[in-house]
């Protein structure tokens, strides 16, 4: 199954209101505010890799308040624990 890790900055004081539109998107099964470099992490889940894409790219990064993402992809087969 394609995982994707997404690492988000944001603007100062919106990382509540990010955190609850990321957990209404039914692929997003892990959210977490996060010290750092960056304000939240967000793990990503699909059988699809084009829905998985699509939810990165077109639903996360377009909130509003997200300044930025890095994105993690899984290679699988290598851990999983």
């Amino acid at each position: 199954m394609p995982i994707a890790y997404v690492l988000i900055n944001c603007d100062l004081g919106s990382e509540e209101t990010i955190i609850n539109a990321l957990e209404k998107i039914p692929e997003v099964k892990e959210v977490r505010g996060v010290y750092g470099v960056f304000d939240i992490f967000a793990k990503v889940e699909s059988n699809d890799l084009a829905r998985l894409r699509d939810v990165v790219t077109k639903q996360i990064r377009r909130l509003e308040r997200v300044r930025s993402t890095n994105t993690l992809m899984a290679i699988e087969g290598q851990g999983g624990r």
